[in-house]
């Protein structure tokens, strides 16, 4: 087995396992947290009962999600030190206290507020019950922002200098130094990598409040709560896709100046060159440094990434080899945006039918259905992006791969990579199952509130409470 598989590339599908399972709860539960402050400020402000019955049934996904990914994370953040410690012994000195950041400042504040957001309603009352979910939604951002700062730094790093170590078991090692914790911060690709992480968070769970309320109102659930969380979910989507897609321009600008071997391959370009095409569709080659079946428009390329027809675009040959595999960051590109365009006719189509108080048609409802984890396919695809995009290197120009990898018995990868995947299958399933078990369950018009929470209250008395 030895011969058969390059340990370094175990090592990497088997991370790419773990964050690709990981990264799917915190999509959700970064925006679900701050539409579940909306659907309280809807409550405050009319006074209608169905948007806390919505409350009460989207926070239960709102645990079961916040659940898994915290279980998710911790096996991922073990894999630092049994799958890569040259990345903790060669930057470990700007990683650790980024890492550390985000459990100070975000993962408790969310865990100590989520108790209340949860049980608490009863005891503290509402307008306490609002501030503890405006602080655990406020956590989820957070900790998003300390984790995308670490790995847009992993991208394009600054503020820092490369000094040898002089004490521990690795001196003499040439490591990171923070020079500029600001710089450090905010380096070149943050601020593009942090709106449009945090923009795919709120498409994922505007599709996921569509689908699953489409669910419950085709099977008959025609409550005021479901056709509010309808609505909600398809404007949400209406907005936020195309504001995506602009953020999606600027994150690519800013990939070109700073990660230009990035964007060759996703763009599928070989060769520098002015006027440079996009290419729609191609089967890239690295042996021959083509695409074969290649379908472009010419110059487009140029318009979109210099807004200039005649552009020069720099190609993969200019990188010497290092460069990221062509392929999959090709594809997974396209795939992005495939699934970017189809969210945003769907989302279009589903407002144009809702304007003036009118019902979706059947077969938009069923679309969305089948929609509801789409935003799930496209983060992934670009994730996949980001990171196999920036290979050979795990810090660009610092440490590649390679270097950072630990030495472990083949077999022993492949075993724990097959554990893995299986044990994740089995809560995907499990955990989309549930969703839709839960929507199952949810009684027309009824209370979904956990137990713990009063069983009604006078519309008045509860009237403007925040």
């Amino acid at each position: 087995m030895s011969e058969t598989f390059d340990p370094l590339l175990l090592h990497r599908i088997q991370f790419a396992a773990n964050i690709s399972f990981h990264i799917l709860f915190p999509t959700i539960t970064i925006a679900l947290a701050w539409v579940l402050v909306f659907f309280k400020w809807r409550f405050a402000r009319t006074g209608s009962p169905h948007w806390m019955d919505a409350y009460f049934f989207w926070v239960k996904v709102f645990a079961l999600t916040f659940a898994l990914g915290v279980v998710s994370g911790i096996t991922m953040s073990f894999q630092f030190g049994t799958n890569w410690p040259g990345f903790m012994n060669t930057v470990g000195n700007v990683a650790g206290p980024l890492l550390a950041y985000e459990v100070l400042t975000a993962f408790f504040l969310e865990a100590s507020f989520l108790g209340i957001m949860l049980f608490g309603l009863q005891r503290v009352g509402h307008r306490w019950h609002t501030v503890a979910t405006v602080l655990v939604a406020f956590g989820t951002s957070l900790s998003a922002f300390w984790i995308l700062v670490l790995n847009s730094w992993m991208q394009t790093p600054a503020g820092f200098e490369m000094r040898p170590s002089v004490s521990g078991a690795n001196a003499g090692q040439m490591v990171a130094h923070v020079t500029d914790w600001w710089a450090v911060i905010f380096n070149p690709s943050m601020p593009y990598k942090l709106a449009h992480m945090m923009m795919a968070c709120f498409v994922t769970v505007s599709f996921l409040l569509a689908g699953i309320s489409a669910y419950r109102w085709l099977r008959g659930d025609r409550s005021a709560e479901v056709r509010s969380v309808l609505r909600t979910g398809v404007w949400m989507a209406a907005i936020c896709v195309p504001l995506q897609m602009g953020l999606g321009d600027l994150h690519g600008l800013s990939t070109m100046k700073h990660q230009p071997a990035k964007l060759a391959a996703m763009e599928g370009i070989w060769e520098t060159q002015k006027g440079a095409p996009a290419v729609l569709f191609g089967m890239p080659d690295e042996a021959t440094r083509s695409n074969r079946y290649e379908v472009s428009i010419p110059k487009l390329a140029s318009l979109y990434l210099t807004h200039d027809l005649d552009g020069e675009v720099k190609g993969l040959n200019d990188f010497k080899g290092q460069h990221p595999p062509v392929a999959p960051v090709f594809w997974a590109f396209r795939v992005m945006v495939g699934v970017g365009l189809l969210m945003l006719a769907l989302a279009w189509l589903g407002a144009w039918q809702l304007r003036k108080g009118r019902e979706l048609k059947p077969i938009v409802l069923r679309a969305l259905v089948l929609m509801s984890f789409s935003g799930w396919v496209a983060t992934l695809a670009g994730w996949y992006v980001t990171e196999i995009g920036r290979q050979p290197w795990l810090v660009t120009g610092v440490l590649t791969t390679r270097q950072a990898a630990a030495t472990v018995a083949t077999p022993l990868l492949a075993s724990t990579l097959t554990a893995y995947v299986l044990i994740y299958l089995f809560l995907l399933v499990a955990y989309v199952s549930v969703i839709f078990l839960l929507a199952r369950k949810a009684v027309p018009g009824a209370k979904n509130e956990p137990a713990t929470a009063p069983a009604s209250a006078p519309v008045a008395s509860l009237r403007g409470i925040a």
